[in-house]
This record gives structure tokens, C-alpha cells and sequence, in this order.
């Protein structure tokens, strides 16, 4: 057996395979968010042709909100993954998963200041010890402190959302903003770099604002990985079919408001609405996504979708970073300069052409090597320090 074929034999394929799901959501969020000013804002842009405006309007409806959840949840599985691979080493967990804390960190500050402000590690490496200091906790009050954590925080951002429908001073678009990151992203290498160092307060914004969805996210997911959940008998096919229905009857019309209210057909008035419910009822539309997929790689089909996605999964902080500098060498003058000269439906052309590839070198990679470039390095954070010692049985 090669090295990676026992590494693959140690790891739970649904979870790679989900993770492999979750970077398309990612990945389809992200380029708009990179390659559109307007997207960046959260509005479609004025005179835009109707395809592009519908491919906007089907990304926010489908993926805004869903994906970074499903990531999450994910992380937080894999906490519970790591705690266990330590202690059958004999390893002191907790030394070892602050240096992966502060190994993403790092990475994280490095991804925004240089490519994408939008950046989710450096989330993961600061709520990552509330995880750590959560561990112990039994699955179901991690289930009942997420539930109590996204609840307050959803529906506080939904009534904050419905005062500012009602807001007759609320301002629109800033136009100059947009213009200003267009000059700044189409300038020279400088000119990019400065902009995300302007950017920076709104990235460190960005983790306050998405931290108590992130922070639930981890404590299901530490939930699931202490029930053994997504292993392949943690649950039944009709629990996830069960889940999968109320999930799309929940978040089905949750996610079309957000994106009627976000790009129309509503009115501006209703976006900060639109937001609120967006994000109360996006765990159940994540939660589909899961389930559905977990099905698929039950069916006879299942050995074919885990193939492709369980690779890509494997590498998906590779995977995450490679996406990043592939869309802004296009966006920005470290390349092409194509920030907002490329229409919503010829970008998602290019996504699934980018996830294509992705899907293709992960699988060729892992037949190859056991970690992908950023996994190895993360990985020599981590198990760097006092040698191990085996406890006493």
C-alpha cells in the first residue's frame, strides 16, 4: 500500500468529500467577491447585462452564507479527528493545535494583506481556541451553546435589518468607493497592495461579524465528531433525508429572499433585511447540501463523487490559497487587471473550469504524496516541539 493510500484508509471519505464540496461554494463566492466591485458591495451592478445579473442572483441565493458554515462544521469535526489521532500518539493536544492555531493565523494575515481581504483563516486561528477551551464539553450542550450563539446572533442582525428597511435616510451605493478599488485593483502591484492594507480594518471587521456563525459551526462540528456522525453508520439514510427536506423547506425561501432583497427583484430598502434572514436560515440550507451529498456517495454513484471530491478535500487549504492567487493575478495588476470587466456568467465559466482542475490535480496529487504544499507546511507547525512521549496505559 502507498503512503497515501494508508493515509486515505486512516480518514473519513465523507468529510473529505463534503470538504471538496465546500471549496466550489467558496470558490463561487469568493470570484465574485474578487473579481466585482459591485459584488464586493453586495449590490448588482447598474446596467448590467440580465445573465449576469442572474448568475449573481443564483450565487447569493445558493452559496452566500451556506459554504463558510459548511467549512466550519467541518473544522470543528476535525478538531474532534486531531484530539483523537494525539492521543493515540501519546501527544500533549493542546501545545500542538495552538501552533496550528497560530500556523493559520499567520497564513491568514499573509492571504489578506497580500491577496484577498476576504480571508477565513484568520477566523479559524483566533475561534480556534474557544474551540480548544470547549473541548470537553458533552455533544449536547456544544449542541444547545450553537443553537443559543446563532440564534441570538441571527435574529439580532434580522431586526436590525428590518429598522433599516424602514430608514428614510438610508444612503445607497458609494459609487466613489467603487471607483477608488477599481483604480486601486487595475494600478500596479503597489497600488493592490496598498488597497489591502487600506482593506485590513474591514477584514478584522469581517472576523468579529462572522464569528458567532463560525463559533457555532465549530461547536456542531465538534457535536458530530464526538457522535461519529458522518461516519459511514453514524446515521441512517432516512435521518438524512429527513434532515435534507426540512433543511430545503427552511432554507429554500430563506435564501431567495436574501437574494431578492440583496440584487432584486426588491428594493434596496430590504437589503439589510434580506441579510438577517439570509444568514438566520442558512444552516439548514447547509445542512441539505451535507445530507443530499452524503446520499449521493451512499448510491451507486457514491464510489465515482467520493473519487473526485475526496482528493480535493484532502488538500483544501492548498486547494483555498491556490483559488486566491489564481482569481487575483486575474483580477488585479499582479496579472490581468480584470477586476470588474468580467461579467457574473463568463466568471462562473471560469469557475467550474478552475474546480475542474482542482478536482483533477488533487486526484493525481494524492496518488502521489500524502499532503499537499500548504497541509505539509501547516502540518510542520504543528508537530514541531518536544518530542513525543507515549503516556502510560
Amino acid at each position: 500500500m502507498s503512503p497515501s493510500s494508508s493515509v486515505a484508509a486512516r480518514r473519513l471519505a465523507g468529510v473529505d468529500a463534503l470538504r471538496g464540496l465546500a471549496l466550489l461554494g467558496i470558490l463561487m463566492v469568493n470570484s465574485t467577491q474578487i473579481m466585482d466591485p459591485y459584488a464586493s458591495e453586495g449590490v448588482r451592478e447598474p446596467g448590467a447585462a440580465f445573465v449576469d445579473g442572474f448568475a449573481l442572483w443564483l450565487v447569493t441565493a445558493l452559496a452566500t452564507t451556506k459554504f463558510y458554515l459548511l467549512f466550519s462544521f467541518l473544522f470543528g469535526y476535525s478538531f474532534t479527528l486531531q484530539m483523537a489521532s494525539a492521543d493515540r500518539e501519546g501527544a500533549n493536544f493542546p501545545p500542538r493545535f495552538l501552533r496550528r492555531s497560530l500556523g493559520l493565523l499567520l497564513l491568514g494575515l499573509m492571504h489578506a494583506v497580500l491577496l484577498y481581504n476576504g480571508d477565513i483563516l484568520m477566523t479559524y486561528g483566533l475561534l480556534g481556541l474557544v474551540l480548544l477551551c470547549a473541548r470537553r464539553i458533552t455533544p449536547a450542550t456544544a449542541v444547545r451553546t450553537a443553537a443559543w450563539i446563532y440564534g441570538i446572533f441571527g435574529v439580532v442582525l434580522t431586526c436590525l435589518g428590518a429598522l433599516a428597511a424602514f430608514d428614510p435616510h438610508r444612503s445607497g451605493v458609494d459609487r466613489g468607493k467603487i471607483a477608488e478599488a477599481v483604480s486601486a485593483y487595475r494600478g500596479d502591484a503597489g497600488t493592490v497592495l496598498q488597497a489591502n492594507l487600506d482593506r485590513f480594518p474591514d477584514a478584522v471587521l469581517g472576523v468579529l461579524i462572522m464569528a458567532p456563525g463560525v463559533l457555532a459551526a465549530f461547536l456542531l462540528g465538534l457535536a458530530a465528531g464526538k457522535r461519529a456522525l458522518l461516519s459511514r453508520d453514524g446515521t441512517s439514510r432516512s435521518q438524512l433525508i429527513r434532515c435534507a427536506t426540512v433543511g430545503l423547506i427552511i432554507g429554500g425561501p430563506g435564501a431567495l429572499f436574501f437574494a431578492s432583497a440583496s440584487l432584486g427583484p426588491l428594493g434596496e430598502r430590504w437589503q439589510y433585511l434580506g441579510l438577517g434572514v439570509g444568514i438566520l436560515t442558512a444552516p439548514a440550507l447547509t445542512c441539505a447540501y451535507a445530507c443530499l451529498l452524503l446520499l449521493l456517495l451512499r448510491s451507486s454513484r457514491g464510489d465515482g463523487i467520493r473519487q473526485w471530491l475526496a482528493p480535493a478535500g484532502r488538500l483544501a487549504l492548498t486547494n483555498y490559497l491556490t483559488q486566491s492567487v489564481i482569481l487575483t493575478v486575474l483580477a488585479t495588476a499582479y496579472g490581468f487587471s480584470l477586476y470588474g470587466r468580467m461579467g457574473t456568467a463568463a466568471l462562473m465559466v471560469l469557475v467550474c473550469a478552475v474546480y475542474g482542475l482542482q478536482l483533477a490535480i488533487s486526484t493525481a496529487w494524492s496518488r502521489r504524496f500524502r499532503h499537499g504544499p500548504a497541509e505539509w507546511l501547516l502540518r510542520t507547525v504543528t508537530l514541531a516541539g518536544p518530542p513525543r512521549r507515549r503516556a502510560d496505559r
